[in-house]
């Protein structure tokens, strides 16, 4: 029988990383679809992915390497569950947290679950505790959750593991928008809740490495600070009515004070080379 619950992993290069993030979805104790895509690798990932003597795990490769957002949506069309959770190659899942958040969606007038994540390092060792959902934690209007994503950005709200959506809606908002690489996942789930409501769970059910070798950390500030102003444009533009233009206004004085103390802390930098 297909399982309902379909977990997607992304894989690039992730040898380092893969091993740990596969055993703890498989850890989970639910009857899982769980789908590896091969964004043609180099490093031995595919040898990884296919090491584990589990029915239901399937590895897929790409014969080219994918952009990020090309791969992340051929993933999940490859995907058989009704629900649908995306698990980068470098992020962990804790024990019992997919069967908690299946009962959650067990409700039909909720389209979107998230939950508060940990930080974690390169050793897997937590540097933060009980982040993410900011203000969002119980049943939440769409209103309510796209206007906290753009008042406060992705960083806050947490990372795709923490989250499980319904592939039906995926499929209706046509996927993921690849040109915003860094908020790609959150305008996803902005878009999709507008199916119905979203349940922001206090449990902490996933971890999210900061490691030197992830997308985040090799992705300039710039780059991000970019994507995530188009992103609250564009959402404001498609849903006029979740978005005011106060909300715009603070997610974009957001990023303007976080470029200045970039700049602020480069400029720092940059005398104290010279005074020396």
């Amino acid at each position: 029988m297909t399982a309902s619950i379909s977990v997607c992993v992304p894989a690039y290069n992730a040898a380092r990383t893969l091993d740990a993030t596969m055993r703890s979805i498989l850890e989970q104790d639910v009857d899982l679809d769980v789908l590896v895509l091969d964004n043609a690798t180099e490093d031995g990932t595919a040898d990884i992915a296919r090491s584990f003597d589990d029915s239901r795990v399937r590895v897929a490769r790409n014969d080219a390497v994918l952009s990020i957002g090309d791969n992340w949506n051929k993933a999940v069309s490859l995907s058989t569950g009704t629900l649908v959770k995306i698990v980068c190659a470098d992020d962990l899942l804790r024990p019992g947290s997919i069967e908690a958040q299946a009962k959650v969606m067990a409700d039909p007038t909720i389209s979107l679950v998230s939950a508060r994540f940990d930080v974690i390092d390169e050793a897997g060792d937590i540097r933060e505790s009980g982040l993410g959902i900011p203000g969002l934690e119980g049943l939440h209007t769409p209103r309510a959750l796209v206007g906290t994503i753009v008042r406060r950005g992705p960083a806050d709200f947490g990372p795709t593991a923490a989250a499980l959506f319904r592939r039906e809606h995926f499929d209706r908002v046509g996927g993921f928008r690849g040109d915003l690489v860094f908020p790609m996942d959150v305008d996803l789930f902005a878009r999709v809740s507008t199916f119905g409501m979203f349940f922001g769970m206090s449990e902490r059910i996933a971890a999210w490495r900061d490691s030197t070798f992830n997308l985040c950390s090799r992705t300039s500030s710039l780059s991000k600070l970019t994507d995530m102003m188009r992103f609250h444009h564009r959402i404001a533009k498609d849903y006029p009515d979740l978005v005011s233009r106060k909300d715009v206004i603070a997610g974009d004085s957001r990023l303007a004070r976080a470029a200045f103390e970039r700049l602020s802390a480069r400029s720092r930098g940059l005398l104290a080379t010279v005074r020396r």
